[in-house]
C-alpha cells in the first residue's frame, strides 16, 4: 500500500511538470503567430474582381478606368499564368463586398466576389 501511495506521488509529479513544459511551449506558439500576424498585416477577406482574361492592355484599361471612376477605393492588377485578373476592395464581410458590388451597377459587368487576403485598414 505505502509503494502504491509513493508511486501515484511520483506520477502526479512527473505530469504536473509535463503541464508545465505544455503551458510553456502553448505560450510560445501563440506568441509566435501574434508575431507572425503582426508582419503580415492581412486576413481573410473578400474583393470584386472586375477583370479576368490573357489581354494586358484591356486589364489595365479596367483598372485605369476604375481608378477614375472610385479614386478612393484600392484596385489590385494581378498575374496568373495566362490570366490577369483586376481586384477591387479589401473588405473584411462579404456583407460589405456586396454592398460595394451593387454600387458599381452595370460599369464592370460581369463583376463579382471572390474570397482573398486583404489589408488590414490603418489604426
Amino acid at each position: 500500500m505505502r509503494g502504491l501511495i509513493i508511486l501515484f506521488c511520483l506520477f502526479s509529479q512527473l505530469t504536473h511538470s509535463q503541464s508545465i513544459e505544455t503551458d510553456s511551449l502553448a505560450k510560445e506558439l501563440v506568441l509566435r503567430h501574434q508575431k507572425i500576424n503582426a508582419a503580415k498585416m492581412s486576413s481573410a477577406g473578400y474583393r470584386i474582381q472586375i477583370y479576368f482574361g490573357n489581354d494586358r492592355a484591356k486589364a489595365q484599361d479596367v483598372r485605369n478606368n476604375f481608378v477614375q471612376l472610385f479614386p478612393n477605393s484600392s484596385i489590385y492588377l494581378l498575374y496568373h499564368q495566362p490570366n490577369f485578373k483586376v481586384r477591387a476592395g479589401d473588405f473584411r464581410t462579404r456583407l460589405e463586398a456586396t454592398r460595394f458590388l451593387k454600387s458599381l451597377g452595370d460599369r464592370f459587368r460581369p463583376a463579382f466576389i471572390v474570397p482573398d487576403e486583404v489589408k488590414l485598414p490603418d489604426l
